[in-house]
């Protein structure tokens, strides 16, 4: 394969699967082959056609044109297995009652409390209906908080976040609510990081929300990086001393004058080059980049990485593995209903805070089973990677963001996924985004999601090499994202086996608007009300196969295909 990272083979994937000539048109030929099999996987069942651009990328999967490896996505690489915890610890048994009356909050925080002190443990919520009126925190590694299951067990919220903290202004002024991106009432984020992200809201000061801050002065350097080229397992640092295997680093990458880390974002060429950065002040905030990742393996300067490379690491962007806030790790949220008092959708971005599970500066942590009901925004990923969503619901009155991702999340999967259609109609001046992604965040997969009502939201802040697979959508909420933000999309996004029920492009269809970009499998759809037009001139280098045609596309699940590359 050329790369350090021996384990990876193509045996499985290559199975059944006829070879064909890779297509280099914008719209490829594809391959119908009658190879029995069952499963999501690679194999081809009769009639099942195989893209020409799916041969392409085994040939070559960690470094293809269009669509990002994200077979490492998820927590623990996408293993389902988690850790036992030697320590169980009942809320009852710290005065939590489930008579939907009293509140549980302190109860419950003082078992998660307990449960971080003794190293991690689990934290079990029998069936019933807990009351809670506050926000309920896991900020130590190890904590798992786990109910009877989404159906039996409900944490019933009556508070909102505006109400329990304070309000949340936007950096870049106006009356705008941060609480309509930002936090949860299960909040999984380091404790320190939690404090002093409370503090600084109640001062009325900006706190900083990723590994660094937005200051950027919560670091210090470990060692510079030599060039790599992006898929690359393994890199070469000037001094390993402070490097071990198991460690979380940060890779950072700052930007140079001319622009050429966010153009090499974009997949390069004539459209990102013409393309005028400077003015896009708030996506020039999120620079520089952060990529958290695992050292696996350490030989002499040579360091080996649980993840390829995501991006080319070149000398003019003063590539360097940093320190960050200590993570939060292995931690989650189980079997449990969120369920916030009914109230009705606020206007746009001036959200109060009925928000569901928010993971933030979480690494290799996860939310399974759970249902968030009547939130303003439903799961959020702040600065988190490597996290697994699970099993997740977002159902009730209505929300903003059912899902958002952003302030550089990279990594994290989330599957088996349901945003279920409003229970109330939408009251004026409301906005529904639906599956969000934003903020250089990159790396990020949907995967097997049934979305009764919502959109691809590609909110702007270039979000890069992201997957949506597998998903069946009522196409029918808008992107949002402010114009100083720069573009909806940067490059390698991949929309594969789409399901559109209403037929509406917008966000779905992607090659005439996704650089580098790859939409393969997606029912005929035309464009109405939002329409957008591409951020970049000229040739986007984008990929449109089996356009009209869905489920017969193998693989039918992108992400599930990739992860047989492991096996």
């Amino acid at each position: 394969m050329g790369n350090a990272y021996s384990g990876i083979t193509r045996r499985t994937l290559l199975a059944g699967v006829v070879t064909v000539a890779a297509g280099t048109t914008a719209t490829a030929a594809t391959v119908t082959t009658a190879a029995a099999s069952t499963g999501a996987g690679t194999g081809a069942a009769p009639g099942a056609q195989v893209p020409t651009v799916w041969h392409e990328f085994t040939r070559s999967p960690f470094t293809h044109p269009q669509i990002p490896y994200i077979g490492r996505a998820g927590c623990r690489g996408g293993a389902r297995r988690r850790p036992r915890r030697r320590v169980v610890l009942d809320v009852r048994d710290f005065g939590a009652v489930p008579d939907g009356t009293t509140d549980a909050a302190p109860a419950i925080n003082r078992a998660v409390a307990a449960a971080g002190r003794a190293g991690g443990g689990t934290v079990t919520i029998p069936p019933g209906t807990f009351r809670i009126d506050d926000v309920i925190r896991v900020g130590h590694s190890g904590v798992v908080l786990r109910g009877a299951g989404s159906a039996r067990t409900t944490l019933y919220a009556t508070k909102h976040l505006t109400e329990l903290i304070g309000a949340y202004g936007s950096r870049y002024g106006g009356d705008k609510s941060s609480w309509s991106w930002a936090g949860g009432l299960i909040w999984l984020a380091p404790a320190a990081r939690w404090e002093s992200l409370v503090a600084a809201i109640r001062a009325e000061d900006w706190p900083f929300e990723g590994w660094t801050g937005n200051r950027r002065d919560e670091w210090r350097t470990l060692t510079t990086v030599e060039a790599a080229r992006q898929g690359s397992w393994t890199i070469t640092v000037a001094d390993a001393a402070r490097l071990r295997p198991g460690a979380l680093v940060l890779l950072r990458l700052a930007d140079d004058p001319g622009h050429t880390l966010l153009e090499h974002m974009s997949g390069g060429g004539p459209g990102p080059e013409a393309y005028f950065w400077d003015d896009k002040t708030k996506l020039n905030s999120y620079v520089p980049y952060e990529w958290p990742v695992r050292v696996t393996r350490v030989q002499g300067r040579r360091i080996t990485l649980e993840r390829p490379l995501p991006l080319d690491v070149r000398p003019e962007w003063d590539p360097r593995l940093t320190t960050h806030v200590p993570e939060l790790s292995d931690s989650g949220v189980e079997g449990l209903t969120l369920e916030a008092v009914e109230t009705p959708q606020q206007p746009h971005l001036l959200d109060k805070g009925y928000n569901g599970v928010t993971l933030q500066c979480a690494y290799d942590c996860w939310v399974d089973d759970v249902t968030v009901r009547h939130a303003d925004n439903g799961f959020g990923l702040v600065a988190a990677s490597a996290c697994t969503l699970r099993r997740t619901r977002v159902e009730g009155r209505g929300s903003h963001h059912p899902y958002f991702c952003r302030e550089g999340s990279h990594d994290n999967l989330i599957e088996d996924f349901t945003i279920g259609r409003r229970t109330t109609p939408a009251p004026s001046g409301t906005q529904l985004h639906g599956i969000n992604v934003e903020g250089l965040s990159s790396y990020n997969v949907w995967s097997r999601g049934v979305m009764e009502m919502g959109t691809f939201d590609s909110h702007r802040g270039l979000p890069f090499a992201n997957v949506r697979t597998d998903i069946t959508v009522e196409n029918n909420g808008r992107h949002g994202g402010d114009a100083s933000a720069g573009p909806l999309f940067g490059g390698r996004f991949t929309h594969w086996n789409i399901r559109v029920t209403n037929g509406r492009a917008g966000l779905m269809k992607i090659d005439r608007l996704a650089p580098h970009s790859a939409t393969v499998g997606i029912n005929e759809v035309r464009e109405f009300d939002q329409i957008d037009v591409p951020d970049f001139s000229g040739d986007l280098r984008s990929r449109l196969e089996l356009y009209g045609t869905t489920d017969v596309v193998r693989p039918r699940n992108l992400y599930d295909a990739q992860r047989e590359l492991d096996r």
